[in-house]
C-alpha cells in the first residue's frame, strides 16, 4: 500500500440529501474504542483475567482542527452544536473506507491571535450505530 495524504482524510455533515466536506480542516483524528467486561473469578485458569465477548459498549470520536473559513459547513456545526443536534457524518479514510452514522459535537473552540489566523476545533461522539464501507 502506499502512503496517503492526509488531505484526502476527509470529515463531511449531511446537508439535506448531500454530504458537504468540513472546510478549513488541517488535521483529523478518528478513534474506535470499545470497553471491556471483566468476568474474571476465583476459577478463572492461572488468574488471567476473562472477559466476556462481545459485551461492552463500543464508540467512536472524531477530533479535527483548522481554519475558520466561514463556510456553509461551518454554519451546519454552529447550528447543530447550539441545537444539541445529532449529525449524519461520513469519516473518509484513503485506502480504508468510509465510516458513515450518527454523531454529536461534544466540544467546539475558536481561537485566533491578534496577528494570525482564525482558528476552529470540533470533537464529535458517536450517538449510535457505524457503518462500514470498504473503498
Amino acid at each position: 500500500m502506499v502512503t496517503q495524504k492526509g488531505r484526502d482524510f476527509l470529515l463531511k455533515i449531511q446537508n439535506g440529501s448531500a454530504y458537504e466536506t468540513v472546510a478549513g480542516l488541517r488535521s483529523r483524528k478518528l478513534s474506535f474504542n470499545a470497553q471491556t467486561v471483566d468476568v474474571t473469578d476465583g476459577e478463572s485458569a492461572g488468574r488471567w483475567r476473562e472477559l466476556l465477548a462481545g459485551a461492552g459498549v463500543q464508540r467512536a470520536a472524531i477530533s479535527a482542527s483548522g481554519l475558520f473559513k466561514d463556510a456553509a459547513s461551518d454554519s451546519l456545526i454552529r447550528t447543530a452544536f447550539f441545537g444539541g443536534q445529532i449529525l449524519a457524518c461520513q469519516i473518509l479514510i484513503p485506502d480504508f473506507g468510509t465510516v458513515t452514522g450518527p454523531f454529536q459535537i461534544a466540544a467546539l473552540d475558536y481561537a485566533g491571535d491578534y496577528n494570525g489566523e482564525m482558528r476552529f476545533e470540533i470533537a464529535l461522539e458517536s450517538a449510535g450505530a457505524l457503518t462500514f464501507g470498504a473503498l
